[in-house]
């Protein structure tokens, strides 16, 4: 089975091992020298009528993916801690 990253934008991301529904399919890490795929990222979803970000995404490595089927990926371990972004200036705050 062939699938884009388009595709993959639509499928939800299950943990096997816990039932855990983690969330979409956001975004593909790719290693440009292999040209392979190293990890799936799911954004962290905004709360708050959509105005707050907690900053922190979910990266789940290729390894732990176990099946990538129709309608959603299925993970082979517990649902990740997610991993804090880099926090991103504001252009009317000064530091």
């Amino acid at each position: 089975m062939n699938c884009r990253l388009t595709d993959l934008r639509h499928k939800e991301v299950i943990s096997a091992v816990d039932g855990v529904r983690i969330g979409f399919v956001d975004d593909v890490i790719v290693d440009t020298k292999t040209s392979c795929v190293v990890a799936f990222v799911i954004f962290n979803r905004f709360f708050l009528c959509g105005i707050f970000k907690n900053g922190a995404d979910y990266i789940i490595p290729w390894e732990n993916i176990q099946l990538i089927g129709e309608d959603a990926v299925i993970i082979s371990c517990k649902t990740p801690k997610p991993v804090k972004n880099p926090k991103k200036r504001l252009f009317f705050w000064k530091n």
